[in-house]
């Protein structure tokens, strides 16, 4: 007998799920039902803002396999401008509405993957909803950001937060010659970096010609007579607008889940176990929408990232195609740019380690991305984080100039497999001049990490 997979979204975790079932199980023994509200499957959504900002010419080069190939190569039937908007675990359901005719149908399963994933998290501020007032989650998103620089032709945008995505979007729309104004309620810009590599964040983005408004609040956005944005208000003045991109973030959407009875956590997110089920019988989920494990600090968090709902998608496909995978939690890493500064982390920051009740021991070291002398060498530095007593390394952090960033996924690796630091400081790390110094700036901050545990050991 047949057995239904009904999908509720047709991105990273949805698809990458559907595929792997597929691979595993045929048409024959399981039929797979993909809804998805928006035109596009498998996007590539970092990289919409270089979209925007005209790194990337054509929105097709993010999509990497359209509703076509699942249908004809894969046997998955992918129905896109379908939005589900409920769910009857009792009976085994989901109510579906076609938004190209507004018919609604329900539509049974056996197994239900819900993979809706994550939505811009918008200020509670009047006007917030204006027309002007762009996310950037999705492809639509993004082509609606570039239809409203096409028919508006803004002179000044605002961005409102400068964490990841309020930085990309900065630098798309200052790469366009538009006058760019970042609104930040924290002190600094990238907070989830620790405070020290906030100057040079913050230097990197005013010498782009970027206007920063750090530790300000919004308090709301103003439209014009055609009800477009105009301005935004915020604790230390009004800032005229013609475009406002939301850069605050993005929550986990469970909008669907929570009103039926799927488990939400403390993160925010969907609750799952390491196949990636719900404590709800034949209900599982997956990607942004859903909290994981942190494997340092222990605790459940819920971390936007394509590289985690791809790898969380293909385990809750490896189990509902019926073998086995279980997803071993999550470090944190990631890194992003804003104009030639490269920026990175992994693991816990200073304060998010004591937080989790580690005693810490802390160094910051600068070095260069090469030899010193050879041509091209750049600053960079980097913070580590380790365990008093024990060494252990807890997170690192990563600012600096071309070829400084992807040093983080050498912490990352350490991390994973719970190293101290003076066992990354043995490591053995590729060296020649034009990749690297003969002591690799990993090395170096090993180094000085180790003699930081040394000093505030007891």
């Amino acid at each position: 007998m047949t057995e239904r997979l009904v999908v509720i979204g047709g991105d990273a975790a949805g698809m990458s799920a559907a595929s792997q079932a597929r691979r595993l199980r045929g048409p024959d023994e399981l039929e797979i039902v993909a809804f998805e509200r928006g035109r596009f499957t498998s996007y590539a959504a970092c990289g919409i803002p270089y979209w925007i900002g005209g790194l990337v010419e054509e929105r097709d080069a993010l999509i990497a396999r359209t509703p076509e190939v699942f249908r004809d190569r894969q046997g998955i039937d992918v129905r896109i401008r379908h939005e589900v908007t409920g769910i009857d675990t009792d009976a085994r359901t989901v109510r579906v509405t076609d938004l190209g005719t507004g018919q609604e149908a329900v539509h049974d399963y056996d197994q239900l993957l819900v993979a809706t994933g994550a939505t811009p998290v918008r200020p509670p501020v009047p006007g917030i909803d204006a027309a002007g007032v762009l996310g950037v989650q999705t492809l639509v998103d993004g082509q609606r950001v570039l239809d409203a620089l096409e028919e508006r032709s803004p002179r000044r945008a605002v961005v409102i937060g400068a964490g990841y995505i309020g930085l990309e979007m900065a630098e798309a729309m200052c790469l366009r010659d538009i006058e760019v104004h970042v609104v930040e309620m924290a002190p600094r810009p990238m907070s989830t970096m620790d405070p020290e590599f906030g100057d040079q964040i913050a230097e990197a983005m005013q010498g782009m010609g970027m206007h920063l408004h750090l530790g300000v609040a919004v308090e709301a956005v103003e439209t014009g007579d055609d009800g477009f944005v105009r301005a935004v208000q915020t604790s230390e003045g009004t800032i005229e607008a013609d475009l406002v991109v939301l850069g605050t973030g993005a929550r986990p959407l469970t909008e669907l889940a929570e009103p039926a009875g799927i488990p939400i956590g403390p993160s925010g997110g969907i609750v799952t176990d390491r196949r990636q089920r719900t404590p709800v019988d034949r209900v599982w989920a997956a990607g942004d929408c859903t909290e994981t494990f942190h494997r340092i600090s222990r605790r459940p968090v819920a971390i936007a990232l394509g590289t985690i709902a791809n790898k969380q998608g293909r385990i809750a496909g490896l189990n509902l195609g019926g073998a086995y995978g279980a997803f071993p939690g999550v470090l944190g890493t990631a890194v992003t740019k804003v104009c030639h500064l490269e920026i990175a982390r992994t693991g816990l920051g200073e304060q998010e380690a004591m937080d989790a009740g580690f005693a810490v021991a802390t160094s910051v070291i600068e070095a260069s991305t090469r030899a010193g002398y050879y041509p091209g060498a750049k600053p960079l530095t980097i913070k580590t984080i380790a365990e008093q007593v024990t060494g252990r390394l807890l997170g690192a952090q990563i600012v600096g100039e071309e070829g400084a960033a992807k040093r983080i996924d050498v912490f990352a690796t350490a991390l994973w497999n719970e190293m101290t630091v003076g066992d990354l400081l043995n490591v053995d790390l590729a060296y020649a001049p034009p990749f690297s110094p003969v002591w690799d700036p990993v090395l170096i901050a090993a180094r000085q990490a180790e003699g930081a545990v040394q000093d505030a050991s007891p």
